[in-house]
């Protein structure tokens, strides 16, 4: 390709869309390329099952990203770019197998007295832990959409609060030790466990944080874009292809090209190369992106903590186009909400790491994540149909090897959904139409981003957050070959659909440039 180009981005996740859009809007030349025939990676959707039924492929809820500049600031606009979104209440609704019930609502007060059904005293400490919990959501927030070494560290952050060293002691706390403590009942806590579970052993140090992800979305909901999770990808595509930018689907990368030890471009598997003159913007994950150069370059430490990068905890999905939505017996009736989840015990939240650590899949109580868009959004199906994911929580690494799961999953997916209709006995065979299964080995499969199964792209305890991510030394997004960079989910924040890596990622390129995201941000279109 005869083109020249400022910044190539290897990779088109959403974050990798993200960190591209402020280039661009600076006046960079931008050039994405994406392996797979859409962008998004984990952020996208598709009839994965019968034409009409849009899905999401990974994520549906945009909860984590609301905190972001980008949006909580509309710096880019992206509303002009075709992007809405959904504000579903309920927030959350959990049925238990005694029969009783928990449903999170917007309203503040309506939730308090679901908690209080159970307990007065809980109901009160659910208003006290959110009412303390947005006295600290700011740092939390500043620390998130910072980049590593470029603002206070979150300690001394928070030691300017009046509270600030309970709050220092909390996050360094076991989310079970806070939920364990706050909450005497235990239909309270297993809600706090798994609305929805964090993709962390709530048992472990350092997972404080965990214990307040319900309280997020308390007022924030869990949104959804209009038209599917896609619909963020495609808007922040549209942006950079405004401000001069190319994206080409269907462009595998294999290859960093390295002249006089500097990163100038990449090559792809159809023999295609492509030059950048200022840097390469990876978001290929770590440990394949170590095996697109010489070994000599990225040096020991670097090549140390790809060896030891964990994926973490996994998931286990099925995506059905059903005639009937999820329905709930509540009192006076049923209840539809989007999300909905099955705990049955803060005991069963405590045994899922110790399953994950023996390798077995647990199918007793299976905890569930249960997530119907179109009840929402009726665009995601024809008229008086739905589509529904279940997610379950499952381990890549079988006793018996990865390669175990083509032979269980639709055994899994079968006990699962039976499981399901314990709770909502609407979804007979009849009411689902159609089905597709995803593994841990298949989400990889589907994905490489997703190495070992991990939709976060690895575990996020303390040997794996912050100046940890993806490793000390590297956590800043310039990489060990001058001229490369790095974002996506291997890198701060970590995981989930914040964009926290793709405007951190910006930040950093952009002051190597000489200029800074704030002035880009103040540039006129």
């Amino acid at each position: 390709m005869s083109e020249r180009f400022d910044i190539v981005v290897a990779g088109a996740g959403h974050n990798s869309l993200i960190a591209a859009a402020y280039l661009a809007k600076a006046g960079y030349r931008c050039l994405v390329l994406e392996g797979r025939p859409i962008v998004g990676g984990g952020v996208k959707s598709a009839e994965l099952t019968l034409r009409g039924f849009t899905h999401d492929v990974c994520s549906s809820a945009h909860n984590g990203i609301h905190g972001n500049p980008l949006l909580r600031e509309d710096e880019l606009k992206l509303g002009d770019c075709g992007l809405e979104y959904i504000y579903p209440d309920p927030v959350f609704h959990m049925p238990f197998p005694d029969g009783s019930y928990l449903t999170q609502w917007r309203d503040l007060d309506r939730t308090c007295a679901e908690f209080a059904k159970f307990s007065k005293k809980d109901g009160q400490a659910y208003r006290q832990m959110i009412t303390e919990y947005e006295t600290v959501k700011p740092i939390l927030n500043a620390v998130t959409f910072t980049p590593i070494g470029f603002g206070k560290p979150i300690n001394d952050r928070l030691a300017e609060l009046p509270n600030g060293k309970l709050w220092q002691r909390r996050l360094a706390m076991s989310a079970w030790e806070i939920l364990r403590e706050t909450f005497e009942d235990d239909h309270c806590r297993a809600f706090m466990m798994g609305c929805p579970y964090s993709l962390q052993p709530v048992q472990d140090p350092m997972t404080g944080r965990v214990a307040y992800i319900p309280l997020h979305q308390q007022r924030e909901s869990r949104p959804l874009p209009k038209g599917g999770s896609g619909a963020l990808s495609e808007a922040l595509s549209r942006f950079i292809q405004a401000h001069g930018g190319v994206i080409l689907p269907n462009k595998w990368v294999t290859a960093l090209i390295v002249e006089n030890n500097r990163c100038t471009g990449v090559e792809c598997a159809d023999g295609s190369s492509y030059r950048a003159e200022k840097a390469v913007l990876s978001t290929i994950h770590i440990k394949q992106l170590v095996d697109m150069a010489p070994r000599n370059l990225w040096g020991q430490d670097f090549i140390d903590g790809v060896d030891t990068w964990s994926a973490g905890l996994t998931l286990f999905a099925t995506n059905y186009a059903t005639s009937e939505p999820p329905k709930y017996a509540i009192e006076g009736g049923t209840l539809s909400p989007v999300h909905s989840g099955m705990m049955a015990s803060s005991d069963r939240a405590l045994r899922m790491s110790f399953d994950y650590d023996r390798g077995v899949v647990n199918l007793e109580d299976p905890p569930l994540h249960v997530i119907c868009c179109s009840l929402a959004d009726p665009t995601r199906a024809p008229a008086g149909m739905h589509t529904i994911k279940v997610v379950a929580y499952q381990p890549y690494s079988l006793k018996e090897g990865p390669l175990h799961w083509d032979l269980i999953k639709q055994r899994v997916s079968d006990a699962n959904l039976d499981y399901l209709r314990r709770f909502s006995p609407n979804l007979t065979d009849g009411k689902t139409l159609a089905r597709t299964i995803e593994s841990p080995l298949d989400l990889e499969r589907m994905n490489p981003h997703n190495w070992h199964g991990s939709c976060h792209a690895g575990a996020s305890g303390p040997a794996q957050s912050g100046g940890m991510r993806p490793m000390p030394g590297w956590a800043q997004h310039r990489m060990p070959i001058p001229g490369l960079y790095q974002t996506g989910a291997t890198t701060h924040p970590g995981g989930s659909v914040t964009g926290g890596p793709g405007r951190n990622a910006a930040t950093v390129m952009l002051k190597d440039f000489g200029t800074s995201i704030d002035e880009v941000v103040k540039k006129k279109a």
